[in-house]
């Protein structure tokens, strides 16, 4: 310390002028640091897919951004891929596309999907689940969401909560960004 302080003195730098630069540096990094934890708690999240059951659309591993403001003045759409707590088990999070909307009917019925008895038609699923199920009823305010690897994912179908709660989606899937960049979004 001696050292500093001694070199500080042969440059004819004040004391007041070393704490005054630590202190703009030292705000400097702590208002970086409350921007950087607002973004990553309140705006954005990052994730890395731990499973199959987005095939082909997200494979395991790769790398998403969640933009947790998506749904702040909008509802989910048919189609958008989310973030949400696994109902079964909330200290889970899971990440699927969203199918059913609230106040619909749905119903899987040899390998096809119908929506208040029509066939929904969906172009980013790998390959159809022979898997029937339903109909279910999707409540107010919740959503029937599924995997686009229908063979190996574990969704609304098959849980005992049929259902994500508006109120447990933590955002939407917006960029793929590892290990090439990719917009999810289809608008």
């Amino acid at each position: 310390m001696k050292k500093i302080l001694n070199f500080f003195k042969e440059k004819n730098i004040s004391r007041q002028t070393v704490t005054k630069e630590i202190f703009s540096y030292t705000k400097i990094i702590l208002t970086a640091a409350v921007i950087s934890f607002g973004i990553s708690h309140y705006v954005i999240a990052n994730a890395i897919v731990p499973t199959g059951s987005m095939e082909s659309t997200i494979e395991p591993k790769d790398r998403i951004f969640i933009n947790r403001l998506a749904y702040i003045s909008s509802e989910p759409k048919r189609g958008d891929i989310i973030s949400f707590w696994y109902p079964d088990d909330e200290s889970q999070n899971f990440l699927k596309r969203v199918i059913g909307l609230p106040g619909e009917t749905i119903e899987g019925i040899d390998g096809e999907i119908y929506i208040n008895g029509e066939l929904l038609q969906e172009d980013y699923i790998k390959e159809k689940s022979y898997v029937d199920f339903g109909p279910y009823e999707i409540p107010e305010g919740c959503y029937f969401v599924m995997g686009d690897n229908r063979n190996n994912s574990h969704d609304s179908r098959f849980w005992q909560n049929k259902f994500v709660s508006k109120s447990k989606i933590l955002g939407k899937a917006v960029i793929k960004y590892y290990p090439h960049l990719e917009n999810l979004c289809e608008e």
